[in-house]
């Protein structure tokens, strides 16, 4: 193996460690939950027609999953990587996005405030 070649494969376990240490920082960051109806919530965006789009790599993906807690799991959402022709379709630019039931494109993170406005969802603290 060569010096170049050497460098190359350290340059690439750096990286791939950093981004498992980042996607670990996210993931031990525990969302300050000021909100007693998440899941509720959570459940009302689905019913409205709501869908996340994005990626499991994505940090901004990851804060907007988390500030959901555990009500995340009632949150209609699309893996984009797992989903390429549907996410291509649906005219996903950016990770994460949001699709209402009328077909508006949220891009980036919106925030449960957001969410609540744009959907009618009620957020109860």
């Amino acid at each position: 193996m060569n010096k170049l070649n050497q460098i190359f494969w350290v340059f690439v376990f750096v990286v791939v460690v950093l981004s498992f240490a980042w996607v670990a920082f996210v993931f031990a960051i525990k969302p300050q939950v000021k909100y007693s109806n998440l899941d509720e919530f959570a459940k009302c965006l689905t019913d409205k027609g709501a869908t996340m789009y994005g990626a499991a790599w994505c940090p901004h993906c990851l804060d907007e999953k988390s500030s959901f807690g555990s009500s995340f799991k009632y949150v209609n959402y699309v893996e984009c990587p797992d989903n390429i022709s549907l996410c291509t379709e649906k005219g996903i630019m950016g990770y994460p996005s949001w699709i209402s039931a009328e077909g508006k494109i949220l891009e980036g993170k919106q925030g449960l405030e957001k969410l609540s406005e744009i959907t009618g969802c009620e957020l109860k603290k």
